[in-house]
């Protein structure tokens, strides 16, 4: 890749960079002027973060679900092989599990020993997801933790909490909102969010 890739993901104008964005730029600049790491390797990195894993992966696959009932039953069956039977999807990683939610019962994901998370299909996992009280309180408080995410509900609604490991990840296949018959599979994609899929919020609705 060439180089004009590498300015435009730390954006080119300097007054719009953050904190953050600042420090990691130079710090990357630092590095590869002591020819410690190599730019087409940085840009690589960005580039198979950016297009080959994240949540849109995974907004995809639930969106397929929801339109094909064959699809769906495959992935709970086997998300793994489901996955990486459909020529569009990259391969993601073995012991790759989808539980779907309903109106009897809402999952929800976490690794309460560490932050074991299905980056394939999501991406970087959130700073919340890797912290102490999420790890320890979802289990013990699930209702009220999700209320803290602004997700209310029904009191006659069972959840249920999967514990990630090292070897098994999870991966939530939210209920599809109403209204949508119409909408193609992009189109379901752009309602399913990150934190949908890992259970601690509903999906965006139509007139979001």
């Amino acid at each position: 890749m060439s180089d004009s890739h590498h300015h435009d993901h730390a954006h080119s104008d300097a007054s719009i960079l953050t904190d953050i964005q600042k420090r990691v730029k130079a710090l990357e600049s630092i590095l590869v002027d002591k020819g410690l790491v190599d730019r087409k390797v940085i840009d690589q990195i960005i580039e198979h973060f950016e297009n080959k894993v994240g949540p849109h992966i995974g907004a995809r696959i639930v969106a397929r679900a929801w339109l094909s009932p064959t699809f769906k039953q495959s992935l709970l069956e086997d998300a793994t092989k489901a996955i990486n039977s459909e020529a569009d999807f990259a391969e993601v990683g073995q012991h790759l599990i989808a539980v779907e939610n309903s109106n009897e019962i809402h999952n929800v994901v976490v690794c309460t020993l560490c932050s074991c998370y299905p980056w394939d299909v999501l991406g970087l996992p959130p700073v919340w997801y890797k912290s102490a009280p999420y790890r320890s309180r979802v289990v013990s408080e699930p209702r009220s933790v999700l209320q803290e995410f602004g997700l209310e509900l029904p009191k006659d609604r069972k959840i249920r909490i999967w514990d990630s490991t090292a070897e098994t990840r999870y991966l939530v296949i939210p209920q599809r909102p109403t209204n949508t018959e119409s909408m193609s599979e992009a189109e379901l994609a752009r309602l399913v969010t990150r934190d949908s899929m890992i259970g601690t919020s509903d999906v965006l609705t139509t007139s979001e």
